[in-house]
């Protein structure tokens, strides 16, 4: 009956978020574009509450064949202010509150920039908004990272 939605993608920054909900078979069903996200000025709550905006008009978008979103199988998110592992986990820990996804994984939202044309994650991303955030990985995963924490890395 109608399409699961295997992945909820999150690309969140400082000034706006997309949403997209891929099909089992990789295919885009719907988008939707929200807000930014700002946790550090409005708290945790508050700013998910943003993505879960964006998420509504995703699912509004949805084509009728694919039947009612309930959850995914995943939720892949890429966010801004996700800087360091202790922010990534609590941030990790208030999507998995809302229920979106049987799994989540939050990371930066610069590594989301990797996956942009290319059919593995690979090469060096570089984001200049509210701060400057760089990242690097190889094909086998590893990452070198420089943060976007303020004055002390240069913000």
């Amino acid at each position: 009956m109608g399409v699961n939605v295997s992945v909820v993608a999150i690309d969140a920054g400082n000034s706006k978020t997309d949403v997209a909900l891929i099909g089992e078979d990789g295919t885009v069903l719907s988008s939707a574009r929200g807000g930014g996200f700002q946790p550090p000025v409005v708290g945790v709550p508050a700013a998910v509450d943003v993505l879960a905006a964006a998420l509504e008009l995703a699912v509004a978008e949805l084509p009728e064949a694919t039947g009612a979103f309930g959850a995914s199988a995943h939720v892949s998110a890429c966010l801004a202010n996700a800087d360091l592992p202790v922010e990534e986990a609590e941030l990790a820990e208030a999507l998995e509150a809302r229920g979106w996804g049987a799994s989540v994984e939050v990371r930066n939202d610069t590594f989301a920039i990797l996956r942009a044309g290319v059919d593995e994650p690979r090469g060096v991303a570089v984001v200049c908004g509210a701060g400057i955030n760089c990242v690097g990985m190889t094909p086998d995963g590893r990452t070198a990272r420089f943060p976007a924490i303020g004055r002390i890395s240069g913000d």
